[in-house]
This record gives C-alpha cells, structure tokens and sequence, in this order.
C-alpha cells in the first residue's frame, strides 16, 4: 500500500503543538523556554496553510468569474 506524503505531512503541525504543550506541562520550570518554539513554529505553519488556502481559493474565484465574462 503507497502512503500519500501530504497525508503523513498534515499532521506534524498538530504532533509540534501536542509535544510542546507536553513538554511545558511535565518540564521543570528551566526547561520549559526549549519548547516554546516548536510549539510557536506548530502554530505558524497551521496558521500559514489556512492563509494560503484562502488566497488559492479566492484566485480561483476570480479566474472563474472572469471566463464567465469572456463567454
């Protein structure tokens, strides 16, 4: 069976979070700073693709109104 690699992909995002969150709550307290940028870079790349997802959503809307203008 062939795994798809965007389907793998999509979930390091949440796993980034999810083991930064863990590693804030079970660290003592001078550790807890080294989690904090997996978590923030979990965060951005989810934030990034619902960005990107909304912009590629709205050129497509405009390419398809502009052919419905053409005809």
């Amino acid at each position: 069976m062939k795994i798809n690699k965007r389907f793998i992909l999509s979930f390091v995002a949440p796993l980034m979070i999810l083991l930064s969150v863990i590693g804030l709550l079970l660290r003592n307290n001078t550790k807890k700073i080294f989690y904090l940028p997996i978590g923030l870079m979990g965060i951005a790349i989810i934030f990034e693709k619902d960005v990107r997802r909304k912009l590629d959503r709205k050129n497509i809307l405009k390419m398809i109104k502009s052919y419905k203008k053409v005809k």
